[in-house]
């Protein structure tokens, strides 16, 4: 039946009945569900939601055992992978493993470009360098340029690695869990960044993956929640992003507060449930 689909031209993610099984296991889906080209989608739902084999899908790392998936117009399974590496920007953990400890800010980025991870024998010229700069400055993080990727803290190393999945200006953006491990100060001066990121009209379309409301961006507009790898809700971010939705998603009572655009969420307490202090 995939042969008589066809791809709306408008949407850089198009998953029908999308699922990922492993080992006899199924990791998500059914998905169905579409990324337009100016939208900013949050993915959100607690550990083992499937937040990251979704991602591994849209950035065309994995094909689907079952439904079709679309990426940038492309059909899974009938399109060379490498065809469509240039077009998505990735950000991930499993990414900035790979980045050799030695390997200098710069070539760290401009490599994007030639779809390698450590620089080996390429040259590069000055429009690679000139957008290797302008990638950096995006993300607040141009004066690391000659720096070694093995000295930076965690937030920069985070940064840089933005600034190297836009390097190829890209149609979609996959950003995971960009937040993981940073301090307060690290995760607020990344989400800022973020935020005028998704503020940009001339910016890709962007999925963030995490797991706390408190890490999404001002800017973003849609939302997709998952739970042991199915949907809860999926729609404009405002819709979706609830107590309600976020308590069946984590089992468990959640309230959720909206402060200057920023969204906040706690467990909520029980009545009664306070405790007095040790006497």
């Amino acid at each position: 039946m995939s042969d008589v689909f066809e791809s709306d031209p408008d949407l850089l993610v198009d998953f029908r009945d999308v699922t990922l099984v492993r080992g006899g296991n199924t990791l998500v889906g059914p998905v169905t569900w579409q990324v337009e080209l100016d939208e900013r989608w949050v993915v959100i739902g607690p550990n083992g939601a499937g937040k990251t084999s979704l991602m591994r899908l849209a950035a065309a790392q994995e094909h689907p055992t079952s439904g079709t998936a679309f990426v940038l117009t492309e059909e899974l399974g009938k399109v060379e992978v490498r065809e469509l590496s240039t077009r998505i920007g990735v950000s991930s953990a499993a990414l900035a493993e790979r980045v050799p400890a030695g390997e200098v800010v710069s070539d760290v980025v401009i490599s994007a470009g030639y779809s390698v991870m450590g620089r080996w024998r390429e040259r590069y010229d000055d429009v690679d360098r000139a957008q290797a700069v302008e990638s950096l400055e995006s993300m607040g993080a141009e004066h690391l340029a000659d720096r070694l990727f093995g000295t930076l803290s965690e937030g920069e190393r985070k940064r840089v690695l933005i600034a190297r999945a836009l390097m190829t200006d890209p149609e979609l953006l996959l950003l995971d869990e960009p937040a993981a491990g940073l301090d307060l100060g690290g995760r607020e001066e990344l989400v800022d960044r973020l935020g005028r990121l998704a503020s940009d009209p001339e910016a890709p379309a962007i999925v963030l993956i995490t797991h706390h409301v408190e890490e999404i961006p001002d800017g973003f507009t849609h939302a997709l929640l998952l739970s042991e790898g199915d949907i809860v809700d999926q729609g404009l971010l405002e819709d979706v992003l609830t107590g309600k939705n976020l308590s069946t998603a984590f089992r468990q009572q959640i309230t959720l507060d909206k402060v200057d655009g920023r969204y906040f969420a706690r467990r909520t307490r029980k009545a009664g449930g306070h405790r007095r202090a040790a006497d």
